[in-house]
């Protein structure tokens, strides 16, 4: 069955034209974080998140059912584990694995460029 969900996702993919992840999509205005499904079946999400200069909003904790692989592709960060007060800073290439219910929140993200993250929820 797993085989068969992702050959059918193959399939559908070379039917559509082929996307950027640094250039699709991108307006010149970002009032709000830009949050893009790629692709997502029963088994899997993947998001295109782009920021600039956001962050999550004043007492806002993530505390997601799923684990989350989230790499930064471009830009800088930073991100807030509740437990400890444990803050993370990421660069280009970065990558972490975020447990379920462990609860997170972006501090920070570069202001006046994009800081572009991948984000595979599983």
């Amino acid at each position: 069955m797993a085989l068969l969900s992702f050959c059918q996702f193959t399939r559908d993919r070379r039917e559509r034209p082929l996307k950027n992840i640094f250039r699709t999509g991108l307006p010149d205005q970002l009032p709000e974080e830009l949050v893009e499904v790629l692709a997502e079946n029963r088994a899997a999400r993947i998001e295109r998140i782009v920021s600039r200069g956001h962050c999550s909003p004043p007492g806002f904790w993530y505390d997601q059912e799923l684990s989350e692989f989230v790499l930064l592709l471009q830009g800088d960060a930073k991100i807030l584990f509740a437990e400890a007060g444990e803050s993370v800073r990421l660069k280009a290439g970065d990558y972490l694995i975020i447990p379920p219910h462990r609860a997170h929140r972006v501090e920070w993200t570069a202001p006046g460029r994009e800081t572009i993250w991948l984000a595979v929820y599983f």
